[in-house]
């Protein structure tokens, strides 16, 4: 079963961007992706990858961030 970790610090962020962990993002209440990995993030944006050509830019002010972690 999947537990669900919130990034909130750089700390986390980085922790999760060397692990490649597999991250959910909502947005408004809604899941606006799932299954990628931190590539890069600043104070104002993460990056995250799904694929080879898969990217998305979300904002670190309009979206949660969670990192899925097995039990």
């Amino acid at each position: 079963m999947a537990r669900n970790h919130r990034l909130v610090t750089d700390a986390d962020f980085q922790e999760a961007m060397e692990r490649e962990a597999s991250i959910r993002v909502f947005q408004d209440d809604h899941v606006v992706g799932s299954g990628g990995t931190i590539t890069r993030f600043d104070q104002d944006t993460v990056v995250i990858q799904s694929g080879v050509s898969d990217v998305a830019y979300h904002r670190r002010d309009l979206c949660e961030f969670f990192e899925m972690r097995k039990k």
